[in-house]
């Protein structure tokens, strides 16, 4: 334990050629002042070059242009940095003093000028992988399942569906975290698919390991997943007709696929600058509540069912803001 709190220290000191104190140590170090000034005497009495300074402008630093070899990654630590974006990530998988490890080891083995570089952009960008409005997930087997998942290793697991619960062997290929969600992508007989891993009342890793599909791509086989689950939503269709604002705000409402497939499909333009499309929906009381956001810059065609239903909207839009413009008094301003 000692020994890696001693590699931490110097590595500390290496990223710092103008040094730092026993204070500042001590808090990134998590130790006591009296540890920090034990473990210098213990670095110096081994040959490392400290010098320690008094005074308000003291501190402790390594002597010029020397440099440790002891800056290389281990293996967890190299496979931390994979989330060295996420730290919910890292503290979920039991990886948090790992990747802090790894980030002060690669910044020792950077050039002074890139390593400032690196520390401006983490000083200045974070990665919050939780989504906001929502309370992070219990997820007790998730250190059982990512271990499995690094291993290899065929996975037993009890998974309540809303149903019922349902017993599974599976080939654990990947976890993915979305909006704080933990999914894991596995492969149960010839289909993959994802399962939430909150859900899981119990995992057991076998000692049996099993063979990933060639040419598998997580990231693309996730991105792909989405996007067949969202087509599979849309159950509705409708045609509007839409002025060339409209189609600009098409994305911000519909969301960029489908955007994307109603504009490639769209027919020609007239003179106004209006044109047909067709814009798929989850259901037309969903289609209802989306096209008022383009406003005036969009008419429905069809299903009348549809028109009319944008049409009782509208009315009944005009009708409050014409009362509301006779009985709403005139705002005072004030201030604080």
């Amino acid at each position: 334990m000692r020994s890696g709190r001693l590699v931490a220290l110097l590595l500390h000191l290496q990223t710092r050629p103008r040094g730092a104190t026993a204070a500042e140590l001590a808090a990134e170090l998590e130790v006591s002042i009296r540890t920090v000034y034990r473990d210098v005497a213990a670095l110096q009495g081994s040959g490392v070059p400290l010098w320690t300074e008094t005074g308000p402008h003291g501190g402790i630093r390594l002597v010029e242009g020397w440099r440790t070899r002891l800056d290389g990654l281990t293996g967890d630590e190299a496979a931390a940095l994979f989330l060295s974006g996420a730290p919910h990530a890292a503290d979920a998988l039991g990886l948090d003093t790992v990747l802090v490890a790894a980030q002060t080891k690669v910044m020792a083995t950077l050039p002074a000028d890139l390593r400032t570089r690196a520390g401006r952009v983490r000083q200045r960008f974070h990665l919050d992988a939780p989504g906001w409005f929502q309370r992070d997930e219990r997820v007790p087997h998730l250190t059982e399942i990512a271990t499995a998942v690094w291993n290899a290793r065929r996975l037993d697991v009890r998974y309540a569906r809303p149903d019922r619960e349902v017993s599974r062997l599976l080939d654990p290929l990947g976890l993915v975290l979305k909006a704080g969600v933990w999914y894991l992508v596995a492969r149960h007989r010839a289909d993959i698919r994802s399962y939430r891993v909150s859900r899981v009342v119990a995992a057991t890793a076998r000692d049996e390991r099993f063979e990933r599909p060639d040419g598998f791509d997580l990231g693309a086989w996730w991105e792909h997943s989405n996007e067949e689950f969202a087509r599979s939503l849309m159950r509705f269709a409708c045609v509007v007709r839409v002025s060339g604002e409209g189609r600009s705000q098409l994305s911000r409402v519909f969301g960029p696929a489908v955007a994307a497939a109603a504009l490639a499909a769209a027919g020609p333009i007239d003179a106004n600058g209006w044109c047909e499309l067709r814009l798929d929906a989850e259901s037309e009381e969903m289609a209802a509540a989306q096209l008022p956001a383009l406003g005036v810059h969009m008419e429905v065609v069809s299903p009348p069912s549809l028109r009319r239903a944008l049409a009782a909207v509208g009315a009944t839009m005009a009708a409050n803001h014409r009362a509301a413009s006779t009985t709403v008094a005139t705002p005072t301003t004030s201030q604080e």
